[in-house]
C-alpha cells in the first residue's frame, strides 16, 4: 500500500472507531449527570448510625477534635467539609460499639429523628450475625432484622419524605473468632446483605456494597491487612469503605 494510501486509511478506521465509541461515551456521562442531578443544600445534616465499626471510638461531647471517631465517618466528614466549606454542612456520628438494629430501635428517635438528618448513612448487621452465631440475648434472626430495619426507615421516610438513605452492607473476612466460626457468619450476613440491597431498591436508598470491596482488596493484600479480627477494618480498611461510600453517594448527589 501506498504511503498516501495508508495514511488516508488509517485516518478512515479512526473515524469509523469514533463514530463506535464517543456514543457509548457520551451515554454514560449522561446517566451520570443524571443520577447526579440532585445537589446537597447548604448547612444539609449528614448523620452516620450503626455500631463499632461506624463508632471509631468516638468523643461523647462537642469536642470537634473527637467528635466523627477515627474510621469511615470521620474520613468521609473530613474530605467532603474541607473540599466544601462554604456548603457548612453538619456531620454527626451515632454509631455504638455493640449495637444491633434493636438497640438502634430503641435510640432512633433521639439519636435519628430529633437531629433531622438530610443524608441518613446505615451500616449495621454485623453484631446481629454474632447474636445467631454464639446466641447472644437478645438473639436478633433474620425476619427481626428486617422487620425492625424496615420500621427505621418507614419512621424516618414519613418525617422526611425528601431524606437520601445510604444504605451500607454489613461485611466479614476470615480472622480473629469469624475464622473459627466462618460457615454459621457467613451463612448469616449472606442473608442480611440481602435484606439491605432489598430495602435499598425498595427505599430508592445508595446502596454500599462493602463486601466486594474487602473481597476484591484481598487481592492485593491478605485479610487481616484490610479487616484485622473478621469484623473491625484497619486504617486502610475504613479508608477504602470512605472511597466507596463517597463514590457510590457521588452518583446520586452533589456535594
Amino acid at each position: 500500500m501506498e504511503p498516501n494510501s495508508r495514511r488516508k486509511f488509517i485516518r478512515g478506521m479512526a473515524l469509523i472507531g469514533a463514530s463506535f465509541c464517543l456514543p457509548s461515551v457520551e451515554s454514560f456521562a449522561a446517566v451520570t449527570a443524571r443520577k447526579s442531578d440532585q445537589t446537597l443544600k447548604n448547612g444539609a445534616v449528614i448523620l452516620f448510625q450503626g455500631d463499632s465499626i461506624t463508632d471509631g471510638n468516638r468523643g461523647r461531647n462537642a469536642d470537634p477534635n473527637h467528635v466523627m471517631g477515627h474510621g469511615y465517618a470521620f474520613s468521609i466528614a473530613s474530605r467532603v467539609g474541607a473540599d466544601y466549606p462554604e456548603k457548612k454542612y453538619q456531620f454527626y456520628n451515632r454509631g455504638i460499639s455493640g449495637n444491633k438494629v434493636n438497640d438502634l430501635e430503641k435510640r432512633w428517635q433521639a439519636e435519628t429523628l430529633d437531629l433531622k438528618p438530610d443524608v441518613l448513612s446505615i451500616l449495621v448487621g454485623v453484631n446481629d450475625s454474632s447474636s445467631v452465631v454464639f446466641k447472644r440475648d437478645p438473639v436478633i434472626p433474620i425476619e427481626t432484622y428486617e422487620d425492625i430495619y424496615t420500621s427505621l426507615l418507614e419512621q424516618t421516610k414519613t418525617a422526611f419524605p425528601n431524606i437520601l438513605f445510604v444504605l451500607c452492607e454489613p461485611f466479614i473476612l476470615k480472622g480473629g473468632r469469624v475464622t473459627d466460626n466462618w460457615e454459621a457468619y457467613h451463612s448469616d450476613i449472606l442473608k442480611r446483605q440481602a435484606i439491605v440491597r432489598k430495602l435499598a431498591t425498595k427505599y430508592n436508598a445508595v446502596f454500599v456494597g462493602f463486601q466486594e470491596v474487602f473481597d476484591k482488596a484481598c487481592d492485593k493484600a491478605p485479610a487481616d491487612y484490610w479487616i484485622w479480627d473478621g469484623v473491625h477494618p484497619t486504617v486502610a480498611g475504613h479508608e477504602l469503605m470512605a472511597r466507596e461510600w463517597l463514590k457510590q453517594v457521588g452518583k446520586r448527589i452533589r456535594f
